[in-house]
């Protein structure tokens, strides 16, 4: 767990934005607030192979409710460097999410992702993940996908 202004962080970060740009056009203009990923009510991590920063991961509360839960985290910045896609890291980043959040008591998760991430949606789809109605920054784009799964 590091804050979300750690220097690997901050370099991840602007790796998935640049992605973003590559993928849709422009960065991810969702409002961010980098103490929401502060604990309790945030956590944010970066995954270190051999002491190199590979990936992110990172939940904070969310308003947004769905499929029965009562209190929900959004899980935002899951991003893997590409040279190590294929090799699990994103599922066990996520599951690593889940378990996080699941303990400092969020019984759902939700997030939104973007058909130019087919990918992210295939990861979200094989872990539980379902379908549910737009949410957040994106919520009228017809790019965009939001799941949830309850935790």
């Amino acid at each position: 767990m590091v804050g979300y202004g750690d220097p690997d962080a901050v370099a991840l970060i602007a790796r998935v934005q640049q992605e973003y740009v590559e993928r849709y056009g422009g960065p991810d203009e969702t409002p961010v607030d980098p103490s929401m990923f502060d604990p309790p009510d945030g956590l944010f991590l970066v995954a270190y192979l051999d002491g190199v920063p590979v990936g992110t991961g990172a939940w904070r509360r969310s308003p947004v409710l769905a499929l029965g839960g009562s209190l929900g985290a959004e899980i935002k910045r899951m991003y893997v460097v590409p040279e190590h896609r294929g090799s699990g890291l994103a599922r066990r980043i996520l599951a690593e999410l889940e378990e996080t959040a699941a303990a400092a008591g969020f019984d759902l998760l939700v997030l939104e992702t973007g058909l130019m991430q087919p990918e992210a949606i295939g990861l979200y789809s094989s872990s539980g993940y379902v379908a549910i109605p737009g949410f957040g920054h994106y919520r009228s784009s017809d790019l965009n996908r939001c799941f949830a799964k309850r935790i």
